[in-house]
């Protein structure tokens, strides 16, 4: 690819939609681009370049990641560390890049969970892979319930006073322990920006158990992860199962999970939304756009044809129907 010049119209109205993040001074664009599939090294690198060009031409601004997104794990971080020299060094100060600890990461005890030994660490490797000086939002990628939530804590608010992060982040951690996480940073003023949870038409866990709620009364930004469900919630599974399809690799989503009930309800679904106008993927986002509360949405990408779908929905002003729940438990353990 030739030098890279970024789209002087990415910030016009009708590229992108921009929400506050909670009562922060920060604003992200409704959709956000995710990078736990398509950005590992097993994957062909110009079209991680094609779609993180794509997404920045189109006003998006964040680019989320974690230590052990990949295949294997750290290298989504080193796609983002090539990312930065080839295209995005001189754009360094319009992204908003975010990176997580919390899931196993590298042998032995200090490789995994929520202390600040591992937090600490893994955040100065994955900046050495990412060839950044500092993350803008870093992240306890999930809830440990074995080291005190001080340690943790306590970790995060050093990161950001040592300047290696601007901001932090929970990533589902349960209701309790978000209101200690809450105040306890408050303490510390170093404010919770955002919780990172899994809303969509198959999984309103958050907004059940009250956490949506609680982070809109707080003034906490909510970002949404596998807003689609990983595919299901697209028009790719709904005449069986196509050929080279994440469902057909059995590791993250396993053929189990597309019961007659869920095709079913599926199908349903996207006869809602042919009534819309609109594709099931775009309606799908625009739900969760539209729940109170929620700052943007996390969405993967293997095209820039397939990002450019998933934009529609930012302009998605009626969303219309009340859409009737999944009665079935669904999990499919992401």
């Amino acid at each position: 690819m030739d030098n890279y010049i970024a789209d002087n119209k990415r910030y016009d109205s009708d590229t992108m939609l921009y929400n506050r993040c909670g009562r922060s001074g920060v604003m992200l664009p409704r959709v956000s681009l995710g990078f736990w599939h398509n950005f590992g090294s097993v994957d062909v690198y110009e079209r991680a370049r094609e779609i993180t060009r794509y997404a920045f031409d189109h006003g998006i601004t964040h680019f989320d990641l974690a230590n052990n997104y990949g295949p294997p794990y750290g290298s989504a971080e080193e796609t983002m560390g090539r990312l930065m020299d080839d295209d995005f060094r001189p754009y360094r100060d319009e992204l908003f890049i975010s990176t997580k600890a919390g899931y196993d990461m590298w042998p032995g005890p200090y490789g995994d969970w929520g202390s600040r030994k591992y937090l600490i660490a893994s955040l100065n490797q994955s900046l050495k892979r990412m060839k950044l000086e500092y993350v803008d939002l870093f992240y306890s990628h999930r809830y440990d319930p074995n080291t005190p939530l001080e340690e943790t804590l306590q970790a995060l608010v050093d990161i950001v006073k040592s300047g290696k992060a601007l901001y932090v982040g929970i990533s589902r951690w349960p209701l309790e322990a978000l209101k200690f996480a809450t105040a306890y940073l408050k303490d510390q003023k170093v404010p919770l920006l955002i919780y990172q949870g899994r809303i969509n038409l198959l999984d309103r866990q958050p907004i059940e158990e009250g956490i949506l709620d609680y982070c809109n009364q707080e003034g906490i930004g909510f970002i949404s992860f596998s807003p689609l469900a990983q595919g299901l919630l697209t028009d790719r599974y709904l005449n069986g199962i196509p050929e080279g399809s994440r469902m057909t690799r059995e590791h993250f989503l396993k053929h189990s999970i597309l019961t007659p009930e869920l095709l079913e309800y599926l199908k349903n679904l996207n006869n809602i939304a042919s009534e819309r106008g609109e594709t099931l993927a775009e309606m799908a986002l625009s739900w969760i756009l539209h729940q109170q509360g929620v700052t943007s949405v996390l969405v993967g990408a293997s095209s820039t044809a397939q990002l450019g779908k998933n934009l529609k929905s930012v302009f998605s002003d009626d969303f219309g129907k009340d859409i009737p729940a999944f009665e079935h438990k669904f999990n499919d353990k992401t």
